[in-house]
């Protein structure tokens, strides 16, 4: 079987900014779309019954069943990782939809759960050379601080931390305006290149749906 399309269901406008300019990256000419919601809670609300919906094309649409997947990608933010992985988990099973993790490496899965540790804004750090590229006045050399070294480790919230590198130099002034700054940054980014462990299991997991 082999994929053709991939639907991913995100938390928030800024990640499907960012995701219509990075999957093309990715997959390539394989078709995909992104629904978006206004947060996590709603995600987590409105996920239940999407994916009964799911369930139920899955059994009536053998092209369905054969040739897309789905992804969910929800932040981790202050979540126990385990505990958040669990609960999307079940989700799924009670959809009756195989889960990657409950197919135990066969391909037959419908579903794969990707947590963004611990935001989106991690995945700029990951590439801190897309951020340069649109923002041209922040320092380079940020990435070799200590405390932004490991993008998945940024205390105190990423998406503040983004906020107040950008603001140093001069952006974003009045706040961080998500949707613009996910669009900017993710047309520079190289998915081969992101340091972001979330985002390169993320990515993986893409490459491994196109057979690449």
């Amino acid at each position: 079987m082999t994929v053709e399309h991939v639907e991913l269901l995100v938390e928030e406008p800024s990640m499907e900014a960012a995701l219509r300019l990075l999957l093309p990256k990715i997959l390539g000419d394989l078709s995909f779309e992104v629904y978006a919601h206004q947060c996590k809670d709603e995600l987590l609300l409105r996920l239940p019954e999407r994916l009964r919906g799911y369930g139920r094309r899955r059994k009536s649409d053998t092209w369905f069943r054969d040739h897309c997947r789905i992804i969910v990608v929800v932040d981790r933010d202050d979540d126990n990782c385990v505990s958040l992985k669990r609960r999307l988990e079940k989700v799924a099973k009670d959809a009756g939809l195989l889960t990657r993790t409950e197919a135990k490496g066969k391909s037959s899965y419908m579903v794969a759960n990707r947590l963004a540790i611990e935001e989106l804004e991690a995945w700029y750090f990951g590439d801190w050379h897309a951020v340069c590229a649109a923002y041209p006045k922040v320092s380079a050399t940020v990435p070799s601080k200590a405390s932004y070294r490991n993008p998945d480790d940024i205390a105190g919230g990423t998406w503040e931390a983004f906020e107040r590198v950008l603001q140093r130099t001069g952006y974003f002034t009045g706040g961080l305006r998500k949707v613009e700054a996910a669009r900017a940054v993710a047309a520079h980014m190289e998915p081969s290149r992101n340091t972001s462990q979330s985002f390169c299991t993320f990515r993986d997991v893409l490459l491994e749906m196109v057979g690449a």
